[in-house]
């Protein structure tokens, strides 16, 4: 009888060595939704939509508790050896102690504000969690329940990882993918690694266990790119974590990883405890990467296989002996544990019921993928330059001309849309669906569709209206910079806003800031900048936009040429845009305190006590 003759590649070699000898890893080492305690028995999973935590027996797969925490819980991190976890509750700002044992919270430490990825030491003792704005990193004694320092870190930050000597932190600037490198001890910046210019939505870094690399999903997005293939390509780029001179960062394109299959909005990795295996999930095609490490300094990475995932895959995790990954796919309120090497599906977790009306729902759905019929070459969803309602910090070339990326809070308040009011319901976004840029099949099944002033597309698609509920949806938040009311400087501030004699409340009125109507003819205005663009096809005249939130809106202006709320101001030629040009530079600074301080309070019930009208 002939032996058999069993040939492994190098791939499943390492996939089988990674099964045969699991190695300990401490939990906490990356910020994620998920989070494993240190012995394997509990999953966590922070459920953004609904303000909870779950908590999942890992031996049976059940959820045993599902605690409040608070909202938008955007990370967890067991403390060390223990069952209690860290959650940094992005929108109360604040981290919250649980108990996952009890399913209880045990304690609350109130931060400045945005906290986003949290990480816990080897031994429990100390948290750290990112504060996008202001862009800080505070550092947290667990047994004091304190902020020990709060370390000045960069623009915007949210992803963060421990290296495993525990020496430095890594930080990710969430609208550049530079990669901040921290010194623990002294809490100095040691450098910032910058990448390409257009290195945009980076969430999260996990750093290898036993090697100095760490690993960034993010995007790139080419602004100078208006079709769907390759306006938005998505990355995972390989930093050399050593500091040294050379070469220190490796992107790797994963629209071209394996030929020319194409995925969208990577938003997390995970890597084996054994540092042999990377998992990278992407968000906008519900898909995920099963990669091995390679040690070559090179490629670094190679692909072994391609699993179809659920709605809006957030966060990948393994167990401790390797031998279990778990992903939450968000939009299916459930945690999928796949079996390692094999990586077939070993059980569905729901974690926690659906908070969302059923029709907002299917609008987040759509709003995220980048599939048929939103989207026809994989490359690009609403949510790549609308992540969660934000802005992208870009300005794009579009063929109307330059047009900055705006937030869609308070969206259903401020119709008509775009910077050119070319759009009167949000439902026009099916033009957005069928135009060059996304490719998609659209929402609408007749292909002959009123233009987008025209007659209302609304009630001619239910998944259109669906996709117009969510983009409505969004509240605005309250402005950090009034926490503990207006500054002095903020409330001399808003004197000068409201004086006639500047006139910045003429067109920014009412408690949305805008004078936006949805009565035609629609209130347009010339503020100077329509010549600013050689390639502007539709100015001079523009939607007054809103000023909430605006302290975390820059670029400005509708071709984004403003790079700060003074240089909007400053560059307020002729008094077009307000009557500026008499302020002295202290009434300048305080008018920008002013706006950087809004809103001071909820528009929403101003809004409705004025008879204005949300539309949902």
């Amino acid at each position: 009888m002939p032996k058999r003759v069993i040939r492994l590649s190098l791939v499943n070699v390492l996939l089988l060595c990674a099964s045969l000898a699991p190695v300990a890893v401490r939990a906490g080492s990356s910020n994620s939704l998920l989070d494993i305690s240190a012995d394997g028995r509990w999953l966590a999973a922070a459920n953004r939509d609904n303000g909870t935590v779950s908590i999942v027996d890992t031996q049976t797969n059940k959820v045993v508790h599902e605690t409040a925490v608070g909202h938008k819980p955007e990370g967890v991190t067991f403390l060390g050896d223990t069952a209690r976890l860290a959650v940094s509750v992005y929108g109360d700002d604040k981290v919250v102690i649980v108990d996952a044992a009890e399913g209880k919270v045990t304690g609350s430490i109130d931060v400045f504000d945005e906290p986003y990825g949290v990480v816990s030491t080897r031994d429990g003792k100390t948290v750290y969690v990112t504060l996008e704005f202001p862009g800080q990193v505070a550092e947290i004694d667990v047994d004091r329940m304190k902020i020990t320092r709060t370390l000045d870190v960069g623009p915007f930050v949210r992803g963060l990882a421990l290296v495993p000597d525990e020496q430095r932190l890594l930080v990710t600037e969430y609208l550049t993918g530079a990669v901040v490198t921290v010194e623990r001890g002294s809490g100095k910046v040691l450098e910032r690694l910058v990448g390409a210019s257009s290195d945009n939505i980076a969430r999260q870094i996990v750093a290898h266990p036993t090697r100095p690399k760490a690993y960034v999903p993010h995007i790139r997005s080419r602004v100078n790119v208006n079709r769907g293939e390759g306006s938005v390509v998505p990355f995972v780029t390989v930093v050399d974590t050593n500091v040294h001179e050379g070469k220190r960062r490796a992107p790797l394109p994963m629209d071209s990883f394996i030929g020319t299959f194409v995925v969208a909005n990577p938003w997390e990795t995970a890597i084996s405890p054994d540092g042999s295996i990377l998992c990278a999930v992407f968000a906008g095609t519900d898909d995920m990467y099963v990669c091995a490490v390679l040690d070559d300094d090179y490629r670094e990475l190679s692909f072994r296989k391609g699993i179809q995932l659920g709605h809006n895959p957030r966060a990948a995790k393994f167990s401790p002996d390797g031998l279990s990954l778990y992903v939450y796919n968000t939009l299916d309120f459930q945690v999928v544990a796949y079996s390692v090497p094999s990586f077939k599906k070993a059980a569905t977790i729901d974690v926690c019921q659906n908070p969302l009306k059923p029709e907002v729902l299917r609008g987040k759905v759509l709003f995220y993928t980048a599939l048929e019929p939103m989207v026809g070459r994989r490359w690009i969803s609403c949510s790549s330059c609308h992540p969660d309602g934000d802005a992208d910090g870009r300005t794009w070339q579009n063929p109307e001309g330059l047009r900055n990326t705006t937030a869609l809070y308070g969206m259903g308040w401020t119709h008509p849309l775009h910077w050119s009011a070319d759009r009167d319901e949000s439902q026009d976004f099916e033009h957005t669906i069928r135009s060059q840029l996304m490719q998609g099949r659209g929402l609408v099944r007749n292909r002959n569709i009123p233009d987008a002033l025209g007659e209302p597309l609304k009630g001619m698609s239910s998944d259109l209206d669906a996709l117009a509920s969510y983009s409505n949806s969004h509240h605005t938040p309250i402005s950090p910079f009034a926490k503990s009311g207006l500054s002095d400087a903020a409330k001399r501030g808003k004197e000068l806003f409201f004086a006639a004699s500047v006139g910045c409340a003429e067109c920014h009125s009412g408690p949305y800031f805008s004078n936006s109507s949805t009565e035609k003819p629609y209130k347009l205005h010339d503020v100077g900048t329509g010549n600013d663009d050689p390639s502007e096809k539709m100015g001079p005249k523009y939607d007054t936009p809103s000023l909430l939130s605006v302290y975390r809106t820059a670029p400005y202006l509708h071709h984004g040429k403003a790079a700060t709320l003074m240089d909007v101001i400053n560059q307020n030629t002729g008094d077009k845009h307000g009557k500026t040009s008499q302020l002295s530079p202290e009434q300048k600074q305080d008018l920008v305190e002013f706006m950087k301080a809004l809103p001071f309070e909820d528009p929403e019930p101003a809004a409705r006590a004025a008879g204005l009208v949300k539309i949902e």
